[in-house]
This record gives C-alpha cells, sequence and structure tokens, in this order.
C-alpha cells in the first residue's frame, strides 16, 4: 500500500512590520551571544533559527568582531538591519538562557512578545553570585594554583590576598567602563605589587610562583579558546581579531607584572 509524500506547506509572508520585528528580535539575540562570549558559529546558527522559527523564509548572517549584518526575506519582502557591539565579556549564564530560549521558540512555544521580554529579562538577570564571593573564589583558585606549581601555605596566604585584591580592583574599574586593556594592566598591577611585596619580605619556599599565580585570573582563556573554534570553522575575521585580543591581553598581564616589579624593587621571577 503505497501513500502520497507529504508535502510541506511554505509558511505564508510576513507583513512588513512583522518582518521587520522578526530581523530586530534575531539580531538582539546574536548581538547578545556575540556580547557575552559565544563563537561565531553559534551566533549564526542562533539567530538563522530564531529568525527562521519566528516566520522568516531565509536569513543571511555575517559576524564581524564588532557587529552583526543580517538580512531577512519572507516572500517578497526582504529586511537588512546592522547592530554594533561594543562591550565584549563573557557570561556563559546568558548564553546558555538564550540557547533554551532559541529552543523553545523553535518547539512553537513562544510567539513574538514573548520572546522579546524573555530577552529583556535575560538582559536584565542580576549575577548569580555576589562580588564578595567572586573576590572570595577567584583568591582561592589563584592561590590553589599556586600549590599546585610548588608553593608552600605562606604563598598560597600571599597568591590569595593578592588575587582578591586585584580582582576587587577589576570589578570597580568594570563597573566604570574603562578600556578593557587599561582593567587588565591595573589589574595584573595590582596583584603583582601585593605578590612581589611578599617576595620581597615574605618568607617560604618558591615565593616567586606567588608573582606568576596571583594573576591568573587575567589568562584570557574564552578569547583563545573562540578564536581556535571560529578558524577551525573558517570564521577567518572574527578568529584573527579575537585571537590578537587575546594577544593583547597577555601583553598587559606582562606589562602590569613588569611595572609591579619595577615599583617594588623585585628582579627574576
Amino acid at each position: 500500500m503505497s501513500s502520497e509524500p507529504t508535502q510541506t506547506v511554505p509558511p505564508q509572508p510576513l507583513p512588513r512590520e512583522e518582518l521587520r520585528d522578526v530581523i530586530d528580535l534575531a539580531l538582539w539575540a546574536g548581538q547578545l551571544l556575540l556580547q557575552y562570549g559565544a563563537e561565531a558559529q553559534r551566533v549564526e546558527e542562533t539567530v538563522h533559527r530564531l529568525g527562521t522559527a519566528l516566520g522568516c523564509n531565509w536569513m543571511d548572517i555575517v559576524v564581524s568582531p564588532n557587529g552583526l549584518f543580517v538580512s531577512t526575506i519572507s516572500g517578497e519582502e526582504f529586511r537588512t538591519k546592522v547592530r554594533r557591539v561594543v562591550h565584549l565579556g563573557v557570561d556563559m549564564t546568558k548564553v546558555s538562557a538564550i540557547d533554551r530560549l532559541t529552543r523553545r521558540v523553535v518547539a512553537g512555544e513562544l510567539a513574538r512578545v514573548q520572546v522579546r521580554s524573555e530577552l529583556e529579562r535575560i538582559v536584565g538577570t542580576p549575577p548569580h553570585y555576589p562580588r564578595w564571593l567572586v573576590v572570595a573564589m577567584v583568591g582561592l583558585a589563584c592561590a590553589a594554583f599556586s600549590r599546585l606549581l610548588g608553593g608552600d601555605w605562606p604563598v598560597f596566604g600571599a597568591t590569595f590576598v593578592a588575587a582578591g585584591s586585584a580582582m576587587a580592583v577589576r570589578q570597580q574599574l568594570s563597573r566604570h567602563h574603562f578600556n578593557p586593556l587599561v582593567i587588565v594592566i591595573a589589574t595584573a598591577l595590582v596583584a603583582g605589587s601585593l605578590a612581589a611585596l611578599f617576595v620581597r619580605y615574605g618568607s617560604g619556599d618558591g615565593r616567586q610562583i606567588a608573582l606568576a599565580a596571583s594573576v591568573l585570573l587575567l589568562v584570557p582563556g574564552v578569547p583563545l579558546i573562540n578564536a581556535a573554534e571560529d578558524l577551525i570553522q573558517g570564521h577567518v575575521l572574527i578568529g584573527l581579531a579575537r585571537g590578537v585580543t587575546g594577544a593583547l591581553i597577555s601583553l598587559g598581564i606582562a606589562l602590569g607584572l613588569w611595572l609591579a616589579m619595577r615599583l617594588v624593587g623585585v628582579t627574576g621571577l
């Protein structure tokens, strides 16, 4: 017994105003992903899936280091829009929330009005942990690395103080929207100065380890990993840009440590 093949009914073309709303929502989601540290392939896939799930026939997306270019098509209508991404950081909680939102839209659980409300909620979501807890945990993580590198308990304590104090400075500078590279240099300077004081006047084996371990909070892990993924997946421009960003952060760490050692009078690591 044969059955007739099912034919997929194409979606009805969206009116121009609805099409404008769809591209705005999809572009907003992509902007947030790029802003909070998602790789370029995820940004493209999310924008395309979100736009087509909301009624578009097709989405063309170009991801650049500082912005998104999106064209959407529905029937004979098309719209093109650009959105600049000024702030770049890392917040995987928001990236995961946007991924969950996209899956719900694809499953047909949310309409456009609900999508906008959900995006507003994601943007306004406060940090999961208070600032003092982040400071304490970052200090503890760097101090634990000092133990792994061979430092003793005095080195552990000095690293904890230096890294925790540097993290507090980093949070304060970020709240006032300083240049990211300036934040890296200032944070490395604070951490390096406190660690260098311990190297010069403290006691314990392997005191120089505190200098290296106290700035591990600044290591640009996410930009470098994303740069490698983007290059492998063919997003050469944004991959190179993220790689250069990671290199500049590394140079900022080195400069901050060098300034700290010069100020305190410590030579060699």
